[in-house]
């Protein structure tokens, strides 16, 4: 039976069972599409990851006596759309049976379901043999329970798999090590070396400006940093182990202009492209710990472990969970445009400068910039999650949108009203200046609510929590500040309110 396999950009899983064995009658199909290029505007790091990740991938099978069409961005036939192209090459190999792996995103799972059902001869869909839990998985734990609380979730896959287990109990006695892991970088901190792989990626840029191909953001032709092989994801990882583990977990939301990588590990891609699968980097860094215990903090490898266990798949569980309502959901009913210095870095405000310039830079930016930086602005400023979620899902090269969107309009913007986390992550200046390096190089003083060149965050901080007490106030965790907030005289509120009504009128200028 002559079969044609399809391998998604974000499906480069070396490990999967198709490939263990060799059929003639099998063809494997790779493609570079219009389609993947224009759902939304991505950084051309981005684009070029995965292009090389995905020409790669398919040499490495050729290599392996496997039968492989690649369909190139500038191929004559090459339709631009999946379905379209699916089409003429099931008729032109005469294929008669159509296989493909679950995607991970609802839109082409919805794409691909349609396809198939229309089709005259048989199709089947495999699982990606990814990741540690199944899609409905996380929605059948928590089924009757009347809260998601993602630490529960953490301790069963921590028992399921026996991760930093003894016995039954947590290694150390605690489940969870987070509170050490929140120290602010002295600024004599040695930052490690940025590993890089130093490829020439010319050809594929030139390729996407004579196809007029539109991207964001910023990139070195001759010294591509990210790892886009399954041999380089290994290397990125082991790198990290080695020069950045140790003090990853103190440092992990500390932020600074001094690098842009810091004590991260910079696996996202390989992880998110399926080139490394998220069990090899679990037992990598717990055999670390268990061999050598004085290596690195058990809070470094904890902390480290909890992302990719525990949040990754949880994200995951919560999107599968609740889509494709959640891209829809809008709890403060927010509908500010972006400012037009998201896409330049041309702001005063240096936290926002540096966070902004360091994503267009590198396709990248740790979770704290993500989260407290940009994130915190957005939703301070009342920004449309719709303009959010493009944003994030374009500029970061690891954002898949089963990953962007839980992160940025769940955990980021609160915009799911609650599934993701138990409260806005919202802050004044006081959190910038207690975790980053930023405040002493601003334009703007942190210390000020209200006059002259006084900190944005400051004012838009409490009239944002005014503005929607009625939402916010039974939040129990929200009780306290606006217990603080209400200490205050209806003069000093009012002149803050004044002072954020005013930055609000003048985003562009900030």
């Amino acid at each position: 039976m002559k079969k044609l396999r399809l391998i998604l950009g974000d499906q480069l899983n070396h490990k999967h069972g198709w490939y263990q064995k060799k059929s003639e009658g099998t063809i494997y199909v790779l493609m570079e599409m219009g389609q993947e290029l224009t759902y939304t505007t991505h950084h051309i790091q981005k684009v070029v990851a995965f292009f090389l990740a995905m020409r790669s991938f398919g040499q490495h099978l050729e290599k392996q006596g496997h039968q492989v069409i690649y369909l190139n961005l500038d191929n004559p036939k090459n339709t631009q759309r999946l379905t379209e192209n699916l089409e003429w090459l099931i008729n032109e190999n005469s294929i008669e049976k159509f296989e493909y792996q679950l995607p991970d995103e609802y839109r082409l799972d919805k794409q691909l379901k349609s396809f198939c059902e229309g089709l005259p001869i048989e199709s089947e869909a495999f699982d990606t043999e990814h990741f540690l839990t199944e899609r409905e998985d996380l929605k059948n734990f928590f089924e009757g329970k009347k809260m998601l609380i993602m630490e529960n979730f953490y301790r069963m896959m921590r028992k399921k798999y026996d991760i930093l287990m003894e016995g039954s109990d947590p290694l150390g006695g605690k489940w969870n090590y987070d509170h050490d892991n929140r120290k602010k970088m002295p600024t004599s901190t040695p930052i490690p070396q940025v590993k890089s792989f130093q490829k020439s990626v010319k050809e594929i840029v030139d390729l996407l400006s004579s196809n007029n191909i539109k991207t964001i953001g910023r990139i070195d032709t001759s010294n591509f940093v990210w790892p886009t092989t399954r041999e380089e994801g290994l290397e990125q990882l082991d790198y990290f182990i080695k020069a950045c583990l140790p003090q990853f977990g103190a440092y992990q939301d500390a932020m600074t202009t001094k690098g842009w990588s810091l004590f991260h590990s910079r696996i996202s891609f390989a992880l998110n492209s399926k080139l490394i699968d998220p069990s090899e980097v679990i037992l990598a860094v717990e055999k670390v710990y268990c061999e050598n215990p004085d290596y690195a903090p058990l809070s470094a490898i904890e902390g480290f472990i909890r992302q990719i266990l525990g949040w990754r798949e949880y994200m995951r569980g919560i999107y599968w969970r609740n889509m494709p309502e959640y891209a829809d959901l809008n709890f403060f009913e927010h509908k500010t445009k972006l400012p037009s210095w998201f896409w330049t870095g041309e702001t005063k405000m240096k936290c926002l400068s540096h966070a902004i310039n360091q994503s267009l830079d590198y396709a990248y930016a740790h979770h704290i910039q993500r989260l407290m930086v940009t994130g915190n602005f957005a939703l301070l400023a009342g920004i449309d999650p719709d303009e959010v979620d493009q944003w994030y899902l374009g500029i970061y090269i690891d954002a898949i949108e089963w990953v962007e969107i839980t992160n940025t309009r769940g955990m980021s913007q609160f915009a799911d009203g609650g599934i993701v986390a138990t409260k806005p992550y919202v802050s004044s200046a006081n959190y910038m200046h207690k975790m980053s390096h930023y405040c002493t190089q601003c334009g703007y003083d942190h210390k000020k609510k209200v006059g002259e060149n006084a900190c944005p965050f400051n004012s838009l901080y409490w009239e944002f929590l005014d503005r929607n007490r009625e939402k916010l106030s039974k939040n129990q965790r929200m009780s306290m500040i606006y217990r603080i907030w209400d200490k205050n005289s209806q003069d000093s509120k009012n002149t803050t309110l004044e002072q954020a009504a005013m930055y609000l009128q003048n985003l562009e200028q900030l």
